[in-house]
C-alpha cells in the first residue's frame, strides 16, 4: 500500500532536521577550581580540538561544579561575552546562583 504523497515526501527529512539541530548549540560547563586561584571558569566542551580535550576536561573534573548547559550557536559571542561577565563578577566575590546564572544567559540558552 502507498503512503500518502505527504509522508512519503517528508518521511527522509525529519532525521536531517534534528541531526542539523543537534549542532545549532554549544555545550559548556562552569566550575570552581579546587586549587591554584579557585576562580570560577567555563569550559565549552563541543569547541575542544584533539591538543587540549584532555587537559581542559580533566580540570573541570578536578574542579567543583557549578552549572552546566548549552548555548545556541547563534548569537554564541554575545552568549560568550554575558558569560565572562558573570564569571568576572563571580570571581570579585558577588554570589550568583545557577538559576540567576541561566536567567541572565535568557535567549541564549538552547
Amino acid at each position: 500500500m502507498d503512503r500518502p504523497a505527504a509522508i512519503r515526501d517528508y518521511s527522509g527529512v525529519l532525521p536531517s532536521m534534528f541531526m542539523a539541530f543537534e549542532f545549532e548549540k554549544t555545550m559548556f560547563e562552569i566550575y570552581k577550581e579546587t586549587t591554584y586561584t579557585l576562580k570560577y571558569r567555563v569550559v565549552y566542551f563541543t569547541e575542544l580540538q584533539d591538543h587540549n580535550k584532555e587537559t581542559e576536561i580533566n580540570r573541570a573534573m578536578a574542579g567543583e561544579h557549578y552549572l552546566d548547559g548549552f548555548i545556541k550557536d547563534r548569537g554564541k559571542d554575545e552568549a560568550k561575552e554575558v558569560i565572562n561577565s558573570l564569571l568576572e563578577r563571580m570571581n570579585n566575590g558577588e554570589t550568583i546562583s545557577p538559576d540567576q546564572f541561566m536567567a541572565q544567559l535568557g535567549s541564549h540558552v538552547a
